[in-house]
């Protein structure tokens, strides 16, 4: 079952083979199809025979001449055609350990599958691969990958991560590094653990697999209210904020004189906390590291002040915009330059406390439904309720508490329009509903 297509793309190979949905796809070239990097290094070509198992049981055999880098143009049941990799570390700051109960099953698998950070840009931390798994993203090119690093100090990553096996990670690294595999690296910092001088022994250790390893992105760590009988882990305030900011910046302008960018950034976290201004757009390159919340905020004013120009200066319309505490002060800047064009456009700017976390989980991407609709109901409203899609499941409408967009509605009387969480089309969207 693992390999049966759910979806035939129009104007396809697989249209034009007469191939449907509930097929499944058995051979490339006489090679059984086992995952989804199988299947994208045999497509590779521009000569296939391929083998297809119809609705029936009948098998039919096709030959297929196709440009190189030409799909059968399918999507499949399985995105990988496989079971998921579960992670085997136990690490010490894991987020999915001090989730509550009750919420939908899928949140508290813990994935570590290079083939997800290829398809979906997840990290991985290499601990759970043979030497032959690793052999396979050299031999299938699987690259861009993605990596949690934390610490290359081999003690306290096997500490870190409470996985006797996790020591060998620049070994790792180096041997992908000499195959010319990309990889980006992140690394969760936890105060008093893996930051101040471990952090930047890691970021020197790093810089050496340049460029192969193209950058670093250190993200504070997350702490929710739920880690009874966990690893007692200290938070970010504004003081160990501004001192890993200042700790850093010396790194960072070494190598921006060296390779013209500064290799490891802070998420935006660090300077929201620390009161500081964030870097400039030349800093963040092409914001490449936006979904580890690098620059995000930086990129959010830039796509607001060229979509201004756009604005409509008649409409009228009403809007609450929701966001959480951490950029919330943001937020309330950008709902000021609207409404200093058009004042006939009303914005409340509504800051989440995030409850069914705790407060100390301050970002808008781990906001639930429940918690909006709590915390709005008696507040005002406006026509409409605009929140960022990085509240939702990615390519669903549902939160992670399992609400729905739709039960928002139902129960807060307004309709709720999801704009993108860099901010690109927020204009578009009150444009587009104003009176």
């Amino acid at each position: 079952m693992k390999n049966e297509i759910i979806r035939v793309f129009p104007n396809s190979i697989a249209e034009e083979l007469l191939i449907e949905a509930g097929d499944k796809l058995l051979t490339i070239n006489n090679v059984e199809i086992k995952d989804i990097i199988d299947y994208k290094f045999l497509m590779a070509d521009e000569y296939i025979v391929v083998e297809v198992e119809k609705k029936d049981g009948e098998v039919w055999e096709l030959e297929i001449e196709k440009e190189y880098e030409e799909d059968l143009g399918v999507e499949f049941k399985n995105s990988i055609l496989d079971n998921a990799k579960s992670c085997s570390n136990k690490c010490i700051f894991c987020f999915v350990d001090q989730l509550p109960k009750n919420m939908r099953k899928t949140v508290y698998f813990k994935d570590d599958d290079s083939r997800l950070s290829f398809l979906q840009g997840n990290f991985v931390t290499l601990t759970n691969m043979k030497d032959e798994d690793i052999d396979r993203i050299i031999k299938y090119r699987i690259s861009p990958i993605n990596v949690s690093v934390h610490t290359t100090n081999p003690e306290l990553r096997i500490k870190m991560l409470n996985n006797k096996t996790a020591g060998n990670i620049y070994e790792r690294l180096l041997k992908l590094k000499n195959a010319d595999i990309v990889i980006n690296c992140q690394i969760v910092l936890c105060p008093g653990i893996n930051n101040g001088e471990e952090l930047l022994k890691t970021v020197e250790d790093l810089f050496k697999l340049y460029p192969s390893v193209q950058n670093v992105a250190a993200v504070p760590v997350g702490v929710t209210s739920f880690r009874e009988n966990l690893y007692k882990l200290n938070t970010y305030n504004k003081e160990s904020a501004i001192k890993e900011i200042e700790l850093i910046a010396p790194l960072q302008q070494k190598y921006i004189k060296k390779i013209g960018q500064p290799f490891v950034r802070l998420s935006d976290e660090f300077y929201i906390l620390a009161e500081k201004e964030f870097p400039n757009d030349d800093f963040y390159g092409t914001f490449e590291q936006l979904e580890d919340g690098i620059g995000m905020i930086r990129f959010f004013n830039d796509n607001i002040g060229k979509g201004l120009k756009k604005l409509n200066k008649t409409g009228e319309g009403s809007f609450t915009f929701i966001t959480g505490v951490l950029a919330y002060e943001e937020i309330l800047k950008t709902a000021y330059m609207i409404t200093e064009i058009n004042a006939s456009i009303k914005i409340n700017v509504k800051k989440i406390i995030n409850s069914f976390f705790g407060n100390t989980i301050t970002v808008s991407g781990l906001i639930t439904g429940g918690d909006i609709t709590t915390q709005l109901l008696d507040n005002e409203k406006g026509d409409y309720i605009i929140i960022p899609s990085n509240m939702l499941k990615s390519g669903e409408d549902i939160f992670l508490d399992d609400l729905k967009v739709c039960d928002l509605e139902k129960q807060l009387g307004r309709k709720v329009l999801i704009c993108d969480y860099s901010g690109e089309n927020l204009i578009q969207i009150i444009n587009e509903n104003c009176k």
